[in-house]
This record gives structure tokens, sequence and C-alpha cells, in this order.
């Protein structure tokens, strides 16, 4: 089996979650090789982070246009570095950018392209993978039928599994395209860090919607997620009445999330919020309404109060932890 080369999410120095989780899945259809793009003097750091995860080789390449402009960069080197490996498929983690990153990818190497992949396996033809489609009512499984599949792959699509492999390193000297300064970054402003997980990223996120009944009551949804060490998600009715930030917000508008638990409180599950977390692993839901739709999709449910069932659970959970 070929090369699978795996573009590495780093931020501050480490290797993100997601691509840990994308060299896991790349060992499946070959041997992993890892892209690391604009790391800087982190680039062996985050290289030996990817060889204990499979990766037997990091393309490296640094560059003031990899932090200077957007995507393009990217894609030029990934384009080169395809062209001289010739691997056997390229992985890309799902997010807004990577989602263009490979767009444009496939088409340079005149590739077909698989979007939010939850599921990967080799097959004797390529690559085979797993989406949910449809607002997740569909799962259907894809096969790139032209030049080297690049597919992106959902976060907490697969468990990281550490493997020490040694990691060569060969560092690349990318040549920008002139759409390379097409758009400029003029200036970053620093997130609000929060001390919880990343939504997309997040094993459990904890959402709540219209039955919160206003901003304050996004406490008790924090607090329990507090509790979990999960991630705070909304639904696009709590979004929309300026109770919670729209960077927060799950369903088919806003961002798709598939952890390893659900917890959805006052949210009645209209198809908008659930092609945003159906393909989440358990799914519990707290509701007032025994007829909302979102019991059809639940796992577990709870009829009952969000403002007594929620405070209660988390009281539980400290007390368990100790």
């Amino acid at each position: 089996m070929g090369e699978v080369l795996v573009l590495v999410d780093h931020a501050d120095g480490r290797i993100r979650k997601p691509a840990l989780e994308l060299l896991t899945l790349a060992r499946r259809l070959g041997t992993p090789a890892a892209v690391i793009l604009g790391a800087g003097d982190d680039a062996a750091a985050i290289a030996a982070a990817a060889g204990d995860h499979g990766a037997a080789t990091a393309y490296v390449a640094d560059a003031p246009e990899f932090a200077d402009y957007l995507v393009v960069p990217h894609v030029d080197a990934l384009t080169q570095i395809a062209r001289t490996a010739g691997p056997t498929a390229i992985l890309v983690t799902s997010s807004q950018e990577g989602k263009e990153i490979a767009a444009r990818l496939a088409l340079r190497l005149g590739s077909g392209l698989i979007t939010d992949a939850v599921d990967l396996e080799a097959d004797d033809s390529g690559p085979l993978a797993t989406q949910s489609v449809f607002a997740s009512s569909y799962t259907v499984t894809s096969r790139v039928t032209q030049g080297t599949p690049v597919i992106t792959v959902k976060p907490n699509a697969a468990s990281p599994e550490p493997t020490s492999t040694s990691c060569r390193i060969e560092h690349v000297t990318v040549e920008f395209s002139p759409a390379t300064t097409g758009t400029k970054v003029v200036s970053r402003t620093a997130r609000t860090a929060s001390g919880r997980p990343e939504l997309t990223e997040a094993a459990i996120v904890v959402s709540g919607g219209r039955g919160v009944g206003g901003a304050e009551g996004f406490k008790v949804v924090e607090d329990l997620a507090d509790a979990l060490g999960a991630a705070v998600g909304a639904s696009r009715a709590a979004v929309d009445a300026g109770w919670y930030p729209h960077a927060h917000q799950v369903g088919q508008t806003g961002k798709q999330v598939a952890p390893q638990l659900y917890l959805a409180a006052g949210i009645s599950g209209a198809i908008q919020h659930r092609a945003g977390m159906q393909t989440s692993k358990v799914i519990v839901a707290v509701n007032k309404d025994p007829e909302a739709p979102i019991f059809d999709l639940a796992d577990y449910g709870v009829i009952g109060d969000l403002f007594t069932v929620l405070p209660e659970l988390t009281e539980r959970i400290i007390a368990h932890r100790g």
C-alpha cells in the first residue's frame, strides 16, 4: 500500500485531535504521511506527535505565505507534494477551511472529492468512505473513481490510536502560484478562552435550545458542560434570539458535530438541528414535551423541566467524581 497524505491541523505548537484521528484512519488505507505547513520551529515536535500515531514521513514546509494568506498557499503545497509523492489518498479535516482546501486541491489534481466522511475502509479499488447524507436521513458508501481520492473526514469519526513509528522529516520548498496573494489576512483577534473543548472536536456536547427561555437559561447548560468536560452548543432558535453566540450553533446552517455523547436540552429536534448532530454516537434528550421530535432520534430521553433535570444531573456528576 502506498502513502496516504494527511494535512495536519495544528495550533499553539501542538497537533490537534482531528489530525490524530486522520492518521489513525490513514493506517487502514496505507502508510500515513503527515503534511505540516506553517508550523515554524514547532514542526519537529508536531512531526514527532504524528509519528506516535503512525506517520512514517512528515513533509514540512514553512513560509510567511501560510500565515499571511488564506487557503491557496496550503493548496499550492499539497498539490506540489501530491504530484511528487503519488499518494494513494489525501485526507483533510472536514472544517470550513479544510473543505475549501480539499475542493481546490481535487480540482488541481483532476481528482474526485468526497466530503464529510464519517468512516473509511480499504478496498481493492481504493478507499471506501461512509457518509451521512440528506440531513443524516441516509448512510451511503462512496468511492472516488478518478485520480487521487481527496477525502475530508468529520472530527470524532475515529478514536486516535497511538502506534510508535519512526517519522522521517522531509523539508519541502513550495513554489507558490500567482493566486496565492489573492486574499490577504489583515488582522487577527484572539478568541476568548472558555476553558471548554472546541465544539466540533469535543467528545461530549451539551446543547440548549428554545426551552432554556433566554440567555440566562444557558447557565444550567454551561454548568453541566463544565461538570462533564464538554463543549456547549446551541440550536438555531437560541442563536437567532441572541441568547448564545453563533459560533456555537449546531445544525444545517451551523456546525456539524459527531461527539460520543450529545445532550440536547430544551431542543425540539427540528430537521435543521438534526442535520448537525444526528451522527452523534449516543444522544440524550431532555424536554418537557413528550411529543418533541427529538425523542424519535434520542437513545435516552427524559421528559421533564431542564431547570430541574440539568442541575440535579450536574450535582450527581460532581458528587460521583468526588
